[in-house]
């Protein structure tokens, strides 16, 4: 027993005093993730400081450290842990300045064949000339919206930004594509993702191509961003998209932008980003009503049958069927709108309910699993405040209010008991979730902004 204790003693000493060869590390980083990964991200990563349980190391920009962190960060410990077991955290540094940011092609071997930023975002960004304001089906839900749409396209500038907001499949991309199609004749329109502007990004940094970056997307005098959200935590795509934002202002150009939240819901987005969001116009579109899906449903049925010609069969029941089904976003439901049409194409027929229940039998019986724990995170990101904030024993009306809403549908929308949600909320009585359950019932019948948020709140948990 003491020869084995003796022997453990022994490796963990030698474990200790083990120095990293890091070019051997660099070698297996190589190998395990890929060239490709490898060349991009992970080859500039650098040794700064060797402890026995953690390593600092240097990257080049903030921005590689967010990348990192968010998508490798894992394995790259899993991988370091096979060269000294005893490491079980990293520590990034920046290594160097903003300046020598626009300098780091030098250090890149990137053997991709990477097009022109001109040719590459035209031909990638194309306006889709089917989602047009005359393709769109106006209703309550979105009207507002779609108003307001209108008259940016007739008075560019006037209300700058145009910030529409909603949840996935409602719309928000068939907006932005109809006024870039408007404006496009009198205007540069720019019409672009934000995960795709942050493509480009990438691309000019390691070409050193930073200055027709900067050029070309600041020379637009409309500006679309669609899914602007994709920005969070990403700190130098937000400076470099926040001095973008201002010298289009600046030059009086309209900027159109979607998120799937508020600009104010938008958590790890700089301030000054979120109040110059914020200083134009935001509307919302909120989840269709069964009229609305009704006559989207006929609208796309009127489109298909117009655009090949051939007669499709449904019948009002089924139409009415699916817009019944209340957890489908627009995009859902035309897709298995499609699916029916399809059917119908194939079999000759038309179908009759029974059938359709049939056919849709694993959309209709797909149950989303909604967890206590599930909920709290949701309200928590919604709300844009720390969960355990929101769990503490503070009473603000800022936390208070998101805590009862937060108990209100873990009673609504999973079988805990009671009791069981009081404990999972700080070990607060079941008479605290009691009086929540009844306070935001209350304030949703009367309070038409509550109802909305609990409406989006349902919609984000059932849509994940």
């Amino acid at each position: 027993m003491e020869k084995n204790s003796f022997k453990t003693n022994k490796i963990f000493a030698a474990e200790e005093e083990k120095i990293l060869n890091w070019t051997e590390i660099q070698n297996a980083f190589a190998k395990n993730f890929g060239e490709e990964i490898y060349n991009s991200w992970l080859k500039n990563i650098s040794l700064e400081k060797e402890f026995h349980d953690h390593l600092i190391l240097g990257v080049p920009t903030r921005f590689f450290r967010d990348w990192i962190v968010s998508r490798y960060l894992d394995k790259i410990l899993s991988e370091l842990k096979k060269f000294k077991i005893s490491i079980n955290r990293i520590e990034f540094k920046i290594t160097e300045s903003a300046k020598s940011v626009e300098n780091l092609s030098s250090k890149y071997n990137n053997k991709l064949n990477i097009t022109e930023i001109k040719d590459s975002v035209l031909n990638y960004n194309r306006l889709n000339r089917s989602l047009n304001f005359e393709t769109f089906v106006k209703g309550k839900s979105n009207d507002v919206a779609l108003s307001y749409s209108k008259k940016v396209c007739e008075y560019p500038a006037r209300y700058n930004p145009l910030y529409i907001y909603g949840g996935v499949g409602l719309g928000k991309t068939h907006l932005l594509n109809a006024m870039g199609l408007e404006m496009q004749n009198n205007n540069n329109v720019m019409f672009i993702s934000a995960e795709r502007f942050m493509y480009h990004f990438i691309k000019s940094i390691k070409k050193n191509d930073m200055v027709n970056f900067k050029d070309f997307f600041r020379k637009s005098s409309v500006f679309i961003i669609d899914d602007i959200q994709f920005i969070r935590g990403k700190e130098s795509l937000q400076e470099e998209f926040f001095h973008t934002f201002n010298s289009l202002i600046d030059k009086g150009s309209q900027i159109i932008i979607s998120a799937d939240r508020a600009p104010t819901k938008l958590d790890r987005v700089q301030e000054r980003i979120k109040s110059r969001l914020s200083g134009g116009l935001v509307v919302d579109i909120d989840i269709p009503d069964l009229e609305l899906k009704i006559n989207i449903i006929k609208q796309k049925i009127l489109e298909i049958k117009n655009q090949f010609k051939e007669e499709i069969l449904i019948s009002e029941e089924i139409i009415n069927f699916l817009a019944g089904y209340g957890k489908m976003n627009i995009r859902e439901l035309i897709g298995i709108l499609n699916r029916i049409i399809a059917f119908g194409r194939v079999h000759k027929k038309e179908l009759n309910i029974t059938e359709c229940k049939n056919l849709l039998k694993d959309v209709l019986n797909q149950t989303k699993v909604i967890t206590v724990d599930k909920i709290q995170n949701t309200v928590s990101n919604f709300y844009n405040i720390q969960l355990s904030e929101m769990l503490s024993q503070r009473r603000s009306r800022p936390l208070a209010r998101p805590r009862q809403i937060a108990m209100y549908l873990a009673k609504k929308m999973t079988t805990r008991s009671l009791p069981e949600i009081g404990r999972r909320f700080a070990n607060r009585d079941h008479t605290t979730v009691i009086h929540a359950v009844k306070t935001i019932t209350r304030l949703r019948d009367k309070d038409e902004e509550m109802a909305k948020n609990i409406a989006q709140i349902k919609s984000l948990l059932l849509e994940e």
